[in-house]
């Protein structure tokens, strides 16, 4: 699979050390060449630039991509880059971290696939303090919703 990921924090560079581990074609672009450090052993393409940056994501191989993964540390960032891989290059694929579960949750609505940290973050903690067994990850997505944040 050709995967491309927007952002080379820790999320990121993890994503894409394990992927190419498992023999996928990745391509890791952000805005920070210092960001790439993080990469260590990792042989597959490095792009500096935006994710929502259409030439940027033209040079990454976006044409080609069965999956764009939106993680930087920001939200609108994450959200607009997807929206410009599925809607304007048609990847199958794409996903967007964010953090804030409101945006995440009317974002889903929207038809656009997203994982709130925050709310898989609390509830595997909760389910933790109260000695539950976790639930599954996807359930913690809907955190937001049961809320009504």
């Amino acid at each position: 699979m050709r995967v491309i990921i927007l952002g080379c924090g820790r999320v990121g560079s993890t994503m894409a050390r394990m992927l190419e581990r498992e023999g996928h074609e990745v391509t890791v672009i952000d805005w920070n060449q210092d960001s790439f450090r993080r990469l260590d052993t990792f042989r597959g393409k490095t792009l500096v630039g935006s994710g929502i940056d259409m030439d940027v994501l033209r040079k990454a191989g976006i044409e080609k991509a069965d999956a764009f993964v939106a993680v930087t540390n920001g939200d609108n960032t994450n959200i607009m880059s997807v929206q410009i891989a599925k809607e304007i290059f048609k990847v199958s694929k794409a996903l967007a971290r964010i953090y804030d579960p409101v945006r995440a949750s009317a974002y889903k609505q929207l038809g656009i696939e997203t994982l709130c940290t925050t709310s898989i973050g609390a509830g595997l903690m909760t389910d933790f303090l109260l000695s539950r067994e976790p639930r599954p990850v996807m359930e913690y997505c809907a955190i937001e919703s049961e809320l009504n944040v």
